[in-house]
């Protein structure tokens, strides 16, 4: 024997109360709660009276105002423009986090919006075109554009960086 007890399997109020711990500890979507709450059944098992239904809970913590997958979606791909990344790279966390079309309108509106700063917040990190303290050689080059197409920039953003000369000032189209 390890001495290691194992937790008690669920039930409906344990994880009624996982569930809150979660939502009150960590900014989340309806899928990401659904994604932890089936996890949580699988690994410690489930001792309810009744099936267990996380679908259930989660949709009704989205109807208590809990979760706010549109406020979520909005806040996500502000932080991620803040980092410098571009427009299919947020969509693919948006994505990865269960929020659906209907719920990113705002966010997408807002990634539009903030398109060229985040190139520029990403071209500054990582010191390529106006940044540079030089011109980049041809493979350098190669590789700051992949970098942007990685972030989530279109291939004409990244280009207008990169190829941007040192301490060159670019405007907005």
């Amino acid at each position: 024997m390890t001495g290691k007890r194992l937790p008690p399997p669920l039930d409906e109020a344990a994880l009624r109360d996982m569930a809150l711990r979660h939502v009150a500890r960590f900014a989340t979507s309806r899928g990401k709660l659904l994604a932890y709450l089936k996890r949580k059944i699988k690994e410690r098992g489930w001792g309810g009276e009744e099936p267990a239904d996380p679908d259930e809970l989660a949709d009704r913590f989205v109807e208590l105002g809990y979760i706010d997958d549109a406020g979520f979606a909005v806040m996500k791909s502000g932080a991620l423009g803040r980092r410098g990344y571009g427009a299919r790279r947020i969509n693919e966390e948006l994505r990865a986090a269960g929020i659906a079309e209907s719920d990113r309108a705002q966010a997408d509106a807002q990634t539009a919006s903030e398109a060229w700063n985040a190139a520029e917040h990403f071209a500054r990190r990582k010191r390529v075109g106006p940044f540079a303290t030089t011109a980049l050689d041809p493979k350098q080059r190669d590789k700051a554009i992949a970098a942007f197409l990685r972030a989530g920039h279109d291939y004409a953003t990244a280009r207008r960086w990169v190829d941007a000369a040192p301490g060159e000032i670019l405007a907005e189209e």
